[in-house]
């Protein structure tokens, strides 16, 4: 389907901005950004990987949405890399589509992942002695395949509509990415019902998780109000408001996207807009979930301290056989 709607050979994508005096500050800027979001993440994915203090449900989320968000950026950023150091940074539309397709995936996923991260906060704070038994390995398992799910089936949609447009002469992408907004604008027919599509899926998308994460911190704040423990309360907040920012950024960012007509926020600026939610959220969502984060803070002090332990250890006792 999709070879028989290109009549294009390949895409040709705009990149961020057309002033060649910025492009190798911004490479050198978004690259910077690329590097600090990997080591971030492989960071996180390693402690909880590493250390069986942190083997506990809402880590196990905090670790498959590390793995979506490493992918997510690896996904987006080397392509507009590219963009800032190339005069035609040409896609193929096999490889427009497939980078369409895991950008739909990934991003789906990351809506779902935090609903059920929610869940988890709420069972753990208003549900502290069934904890154990309501959130088993199981039920982890099924919440993680149901986000996974929707995030396939999503990316599958956005696909399909996308592909079932025609594309004819034009093949100027007038965005650093294939994206479901700007690969339109290049369609010989109408696109109403993609639009259409677009609209009605990410409201899905967007609004059903907000309204999981809604009423569980609801019930949660409501919990937490109750706790005549200064220090439980003090926790409880903590555990939580790393949580509710990065949802946050996240779904607002999102929504000011996708959610509006064209008219409003004209593409050229929107593709800055976008800049948001691919580049800088995943890049923040290390550092939000690791500085204000008790446990993962404590969990790297004392690997760290461990470290230095058995290092210490390891070069006296090469001194004294030295001796």
């Amino acid at each position: 389907m999709a070879a028989k709607n290109f009549s294009v050979t390949d895409f040709i994508l705009a990149g961020l901005i057309d002033q060649p005096g910025l492009q190798i500050p911004l490479f050198s800027l978004f690259l910077g950004f690329y590097i600090v979001t990997l080591l971030g993440y492989l960071g996180l994915i390693t402690l909880i990987g590493l250390n069986s203090r942190l083997h506990t449900p809402m880590y196990f989320f905090l670790f498959n949405l590390s793995l979506i968000d490493f992918c997510y950026s690896t996904t987006i950023t080397p392509k507009m890399l590219k963009s800032f150091v190339s005069k035609k940074n040409i896609i193929l539309p096999a490889e427009c589509m497939t980078q369409l397709f895991f950008f739909c995936f990934f991003v789906i996923s990351e809506s779902f992942l935090p609903s059920a991260m929610a869940c988890d906060r709420y069972v753990a704070i208003c549900k502290p002695l069934v904890y154990a038994i309501t959130m088993s390995p199981q039920v982890c398992l099924f919440f993680l395949l149901g986000v996974y799910v929707v995030g396939f089936s999503g990316a599958m949609v956005h696909m399909g509509s996308i592909a079932s447009l025609t594309f004819c002469a034009d093949n100027f992408v007038n965005h650093f990415m294939c994206d479901m907004l700007p690969l339109p604008e290049l369609s010989c027919n109408s696109t109403y019902v993609h639009e259409l599509v677009v609209f009605v899926r990410v409201a899905i998308d967007i609004g059903m998780p907000i309204v999981t994460i809604f009423i569980s911190y609801a019930l949660i704040l409501s919990s937490i109000l109750h706790i005549h423990s200064t220090e439980g309360r003090s926790k409880a907040f903590s555990t939580c408001s790393s949580h509710i920012i990065v949802v946050s950024l996240f779904f607002g960012s999102g929504a000011f996207m996708y959610l509006k007509p064209p008219s409003i926020l004209p593409l050229n600026q929107g593709k800055v807009s976008s800049l948001f939610y691919t580049i800088v959220v995943p890049m923040l969502n290390p550092l939000i979930y690791s500085l204000r984060n008790k446990d993962v803070k404590v969990t790297l002090r004392k690997t760290w301290k461990e470290k230095y332990f058995f290092e210490k250890v390891v070069y006296g006792e090469r001194d004294i056989m030295l001796c």
